[in-house]
């Protein structure tokens, strides 16, 4: 069932060509959002809600006028093309456009199944039964996310696209009091997928996992500070690379001059040792798509290749403006944004070491088994992110606990000290912001060293 009748994208396309648009394009979207919130052993809150919506892109030159709506109306629809049109003021004889739908492979979902709300809790509450075992858990925190979306994409070379995306994620927090002291630990699993999913999940190894983590947080001595050598284990430490590096290769960073990549395609920007991917054709994860909000079937995207850049991640207008070539990674929020460059499943690829060979590499310095959260300034890549789970390396091998962790550096200059890479990769899903808003990605890598960081600590 189409979302919006085609005589009316063509209807406003015809127009905004008209008005003086080079390219115009139409983003219809709808869908289903329902979100629990389960706190102190019950249901704290519960959503469900549908959006829809439609966006009106122009594109004249390297300029883009975006306009949106929730209406339908033929009328509506054609009074926004005519405002975003009245600020390019030119008029051209345009030409009748006949749409084409795109044939695309689907990218692999979870089986997309629905069960009930008793069901859900049921779930929720056998997770919580068993994190608050450990007398010491004074709080467990489930969020489940269940989003629907289905899009279809129109645009004057004749273009139509459709996908339907299924998302699903149940993010587990616990926190643990000890007298004075306190402690969390944290898990977010999420696919492209249904209910399947769910069940997949090894609720009991996640649970014993996240106890764990609590509870060497809670014992564990200060962390001390300094230049060292450090190992940051699989899956989540994957987020360095994407907020550090990654973001610096998205064209609206680049077609800005503010990243300081921007001018060093084929150029050696990281060890040798490293090789770096944006790829959305990956079935079940979080970050794939089968089309990009613009229509273009997503792809595997080289970013970097033996140390060197290889890719951009870019969108038609990260085009126009970079000459880059578009990559399948226009991504946005909702109707309500523009698209823009935007990642997907974004990660470390595999090398040829053993996480036992790379900590025994390491005489002195910090294992970094799991990562919390940071911050890092989007034009220079500095980063500051905290460790959630870190350990001391002594001779070679895993030592004490310690907390309070955090590492401090920059994308540019972590990049080419990364020495080691494992043969284990971890993917994991999260949520990206930037200037089409917040939407699904995944980060990823295998273990890792960096043979020198900053590392802040309270000892």
């Amino acid at each position: 069932m189409q979302l919006l009748n085609s005589q009316t994208a063509q209807d406003i396309i015809f127009e905004g060509l008209s008005l003086g648009a080079d390219f115009v394009d139409v983003f219809i979207e709808r869908t289903h959002n329902e979100t629990i919130r389960y706190k102190n052993s019950k249901t704290e809150d519960k959503q469900t809600g549908t959006i829809f919506g439609i966006g009106i892109r122009l594109i004249h030159g390297d300029q883009a006028l975006y306009g949106y709506t929730n209406l339908q109306d033929r009328e509506e629809l054609l009074r926004i093309t005519r405002l975003l049109g009245a600020r390019i003021g030119k008029s051209r004889r345009a030409e009748t456009i006949n749409f084409e739908q795109q044939k695309y492979p689907a990218i692999a979902s979870v089986a997309d199944r629905e069960v009930d709300a008793k069901y859900k809790l049921s779930f929720m509450s056998k997770i919580d039964r068993r994190l608050r075992v450990d007398p010491k858990v004074s709080q467990v925190i489930l969020n489940y996310i269940n989003r629907k979306q289905s899009i279809e994409v129109y645009n004057s070379e004749g273009l139509y696209a459709t996908e339907h995306r299924p998302y699903i994620r149940l993010a587990h927090q616990v926190v643990m009091k000890d007298g004075d002291l306190q402690s969390d630990a944290y898990y977010g699993p999420g696919a492209r997928g249904g209910w399947e999913f769910m069940e997949s999940l090894q609720t009991e190894e996640i649970c014993e996992d996240m106890l764990k983590k609590a509870t060497t947080a809670l014992h564990a001595s200060p962390c001390p500070a300094g230049n060292m050598p450090v190992v940051i284990d699989k899956g989540f430490g994957g987020v360095i690379f994407h907020e550090a590096c990654g973001h610096l290769l998205e064209t609206t960073s680049v077609e800005k001059k503010a990243s300081v990549f921007w001018d060093k395609m084929g150029e050696k920007i990281a060890h040798t040792a490293l090789n770096a991917v944006d790829d959305g054709t990956l079935g079940g994860e979080w970050g794939s798509l089968s089309i990009d909000d613009e229509g273009m079937p997503t792809q595997r995207t080289n970013l970097i290749e033996n140390g060197v850049l290889k890719n951009f991640i870019s969108d038609r207008l990260g085009e126009i403006k970079t000459g880059h070539k578009r990559t399948g990674s226009a991504r946005r929020q909702s109707y309500k944004f523009a698209p823009a460059s935007r990642m997907r499943n974004t990660f470390i690829e595999r090398g040829p070491h053993h996480l036992n060979e790379i900590i025994g590499s390491v005489e002195n310095g910090l294992y970094a088994r799991s990562m919390g959260g940071g911050s890092v300034n989007p034009g220079t890549g500095e980063f500051n992110f905290a460790v959630q789970e870190a350990y001391l390396i002594k001779n070679g091998k895993i030592s004490t606990p310690v907390k309070g962790a955090t590492l401090i550096g920059s994308g540019a200059d972590i990049m080419s000290k990364i020495s080691m890479v494992g043969s284990d990769l971890g993917l994991m899903a999260g949520m990206c912001g930037s200037v089409s808003g917040s939407i699904p990605t995944t980060v990823g890598q295998p273990p890792i060293k960096v043979d020198e960081i900053l590392v802040g600590g309270q000892a």
